[in-house]
């Protein structure tokens, strides 16, 4: 279970910074974007997708 809220941890901070790089060099200049104009939304979006996608990767225990 720790291991599991771990790898978690890591794929949100992997992708919060993911997200606020992408802000940075690709991020939408003209404002209409919702995720991309702003710093703070890229950088939430980035840690929520990086979360589910690290979260995937743990394995579930087997029921006997």
């Amino acid at each position: 279970m720790k291991k599991a809220i771990i790898i978690t941890v890591i794929g949100v901070i992997l992708g919060a910074v993911t997200g606020y790089l992408y802000y940075l060099n690709i991020g939408c200049d003209s404002g209409t974007c919702a995720i991309t104009s702003k710093p703070l939304n890229s950088t939430l979006y980035g840690g929520l997708m990086g979360g589910l996608l690290f979260n995937m990767l743990v394995k579930s225990p087997k029921k006997n």
